[in-house]
């Protein structure tokens, strides 16, 4: 596994997490998990794009 793959699924993990449904963080509302998703659009893009 390359070092983008980890890196995705980690973000990918930490989006789950972050979703406001989840009672650990039902009161951060959705600003967690949309900065976790533009980061996870930026590394998708990346590797698309072959620079990581």
């Amino acid at each position: 596994m390359t070092i983008g793959t980890i890196l995705l699924i980690i973000l990918i993990l930490l989006l789950i997490g972050a979703i406001p449904s989840w009672p650990h963080s039902r009161s951060w509302g959705y600003g967690p998990s949309g900065i976790l998703g533009v980061v996870l659009v930026v590394v998708i893009v990346l590797l698309l794009m072959g620079r990581i």
